[in-house]
């Protein structure tokens, strides 16, 4: 029996981690998006291009959406406040590319393919909307 428990007591303090990091990832409130692009307005008219993005600011999201046409009549929908910061002045993601800055110091830099963290890694990826496409249409939501 004392064998038992402290095999046990052993497999139960070999799977508790030590890890204080907290991967919260909770700095973005989850706010309804639903918002259609048409993509004949000149101020989406880019989007009908591989690699451009557009910045969203009335439509929905914690501080606007970025859309990007990641090629072949696909795209993609992020948030545009950065996942790594309560939300700021400085938080906004600005455009530089294929890949979005965030305005404080500490400049992280996103893939607006992949939504994925370049340079150093960082906790949180970029938050993602659905996006549907309908004729001339961009439909993102939630």
């Amino acid at each position: 029996m004392k064998k038992i428990l402290i095999v046990l007591s052993l497999v139960f303090l070999t799977n508790c981690g030590d890890d204080d990091n907290i991967n919260n990832c909770n700095f973005l409130l989850n706010v309804g998006v639903n918002a259609t692009l048409n993509l004949n307005l000149p101020e989406f008219s880019q989007l009908m291009f591989t690699s451009n993005s557009v910045y969203v600011s009335n439509q929905g999201g914690n501080v606007g959406i970025i859309v990007t046409n990641v090629g072949n009549s696909n795209y993609r929908a992020w948030d545009a406040a950065d996942p790594n910061h309560v939300p700021s002045a400085c938080s906004l993601l600005q455009i530089d590319g294929a890949n979005a800055i965030c305005g404080c110091t500490d400049q992280n830099e996103y893939s607006l393919f992949t939504g994925q963290a370049i340079g150093d890694p960082l906790p949180c990826g970029l938050k993602e909307y659905r996006v549907t496409v309908s004729g001339s249409n961009i439909v993102i939501s939630n």
